[in-house]
Formats: structure tokens, sequence, C-alpha cells
């Protein structure tokens, strides 16, 4: 490298795995950006800026904002699926799930609070909702009714989503652990009735 020239962002980068790192600073920006405190405050600008890319390089990764935004919050579903799929309990998922939603709250509010206020996601919200419920569903052992296990898991999500919302939103003065003990005893409640 010649005297006086810095390297690059890119330097050492192989061109084929670029795209796929500039996309994945894209969704992060997409992240904190969506999930801000006072709302999602995301536009293609504001989401370069934050990524320290240009808009040609959104624009090699997603047609439309709207299409980044779903790309978004498929990310932090796809997360919070994940993450949940290895819990070994239903206190080990509350735990993991509250370490994954309410210690990054930026991830909880695009995962519970950015559906509100981007109509794009009422759909990708549809389309997430029945993994959750399933998720849970599979979980219910001791309830041997199908009907009654997805009503059963359908109501639980439902309190849960309920739950994290308000304590996102600094509605419940709970600490942490109080928290973490409630969901978890909710969910102990009705899957051993």
């Amino acid at each position: 490298m010649p005297s006086g020239q810095r390297r690059g962002r890119w330097s050492g980068v192989p061109l084929r795995d670029r795209q796929a790192l500039r996309r994945d600073e894209l969704i992060t920006a997409g992240i904190s950006l969506l999930g801000s405190p006072g709302g999602p405050s995301l536009t293609v600008r504001a989401v370069c800026r934050a990524a320290g890319l240009t808009e040609r390089y959104f624009y090699e990764s997603f047609a439309d904002r709207d299409e980044y935004v779903a790309a978004v919050y498929d990310e932090v579903c796809s997360a919070a699926m994940s993450t949940l799929m290895r819990s070994e309990s239903m206190r080990d998922a509350v735990e993991r799930f509250v370490s994954l939603m309410v210690d990054d709250p930026a991830r909880g509010r695009v995962l519970l609070l950015a559906p509100e206020a981007e109509p794009v996601l009422a759909q990708s919200g549809a389309r997430w909702m029945p993994n959750f419920i399933e998720l849970l569903q599979r979980n219910l052992t001791r309830i041997t009714d199908p009907t009654r296990q997805a009503m059963v898991a359908t109501g639980l999500i439902g309190a849960l989503t309920a739950l994290f919302t308000a304590y996102l939103d600094g509605r419940l003065a709970a600490t942490r652990e109080q928290f973490i003990d409630h969901c978890a005893e909710l969910l102990l409640s009705r899957a051993s009735s």
C-alpha cells in the first residue's frame, strides 16, 4: 500500500461477501432506528447515515423502505424464535426472551411496538404470530385436547405480548426478577392445568 493511503472499509473482505456485510450493517442500523424510544424514525437517509453507507448500498439489498422495514422485523422475529427454540424450560424461555428483548430494548420495541406505527408490519406480524403460538403449543404437553391446547397457547401469547409491551413502555414498575417470575408463573400455571 502506498505511503499515506488509508485502508478502505472493505479492504481484505472478498467482493462476494461485501454485500452481505453491508446488508447486515443496514439491518443493525434499522433495529436501532425502528426500535428507538420515541418511536420509529426510519427514513432511507437516516438508515444510511446510521450505517455509514450510501443510498446506493441500501438499494443494492432492498427495493424500498417497506421491504427494508419488513426485513428488519423478520430479523428480530427470527432471533426471538431461535432464542426460544433453544430454551430448556418455560422459565428458561422467559429468561432468554427477557435477555433478548428487554436487555436490548430496541429489539423489543421492534417486535412489539413498531407494528403499531408501521403499516407494512401488519402482514409480517400476522405471518410470525402463528409460529410463536405453535412453539408454545408444542410445550403444553399436559393438555391433550389440541383445540384447548391451541386456545391456551393463543391466550398466553396475547397475555405475554401485553405484559412485555407494558414492561418495555415503562408502565409496569416491576423489577426484572418480579417480571420474569410473573411471566414464568403464568406459563407454568396454564401449562399444568
